[in-house]
């Protein structure tokens, strides 16, 4: 009975650990911020620490963009007309969006293992390129001036 129980709680456990690895990876959570978080002084800092953003072998990322648009704008970049061939994927299409979006670009200045990362800021604007599946966007894949 106990031997059960044990089985039973960690299924409950890593059940629980699996959702919340899937949530943590879309799209929104990664790179959306609307309307921007006001934390402007270390905005980048803030931000990829309040949301656990690193790579996976748990190394801080080279460069992180965060997008300050509705998402229902962002979901809208899959029915642009504008589809080009992704940066490193040959084979794998991009949507890109029709009208420049406001993003911010977190580039690493200090700092190899998450979370001892430090970035600079660079407020930006430039098209977004996404892949889409039916749902909407699912990876940011970079963005064009």
């Amino acid at each position: 009975m106990i031997l059960m129980v044990t089985f039973f709680m960690v299924l409950l456990f890593w059940e629980h650990e699996l959702s919340d690895e899937v949530t943590m990876l879309t799209l929104e959570h990664l790179h959306v911020d609307y309307p921007r978080n006001d934390a402007s002084v270390r905005y980048c800092n803030f931000m990829i620490t309040q949301r656990v953003i690193k790579d996976p072998d748990h190394t801080c990322k080279k460069e992180h963009v965060f997008i300050h648009e509705r998402p229902r704008k962002i979901n809208s970049i899959c029915t642009s007309p504008k589809k080009v061939a992704c940066q490193n994927h040959s084979t794998i299409f991009c949507f890109q969006s029709e009208t420049k979006f406001k993003m911010t670009v977190c580039q690493l200045i200090e700092g190899t293992r998450y979370p001892a990362c430090r970035y600079h800021i660079s407020p930006m604007e430039g098209f977004v390129l996404v892949t889409c599946d039916d749902f909407g966007p699912v990876h940011f894949q970079g963005y064009v001036d």
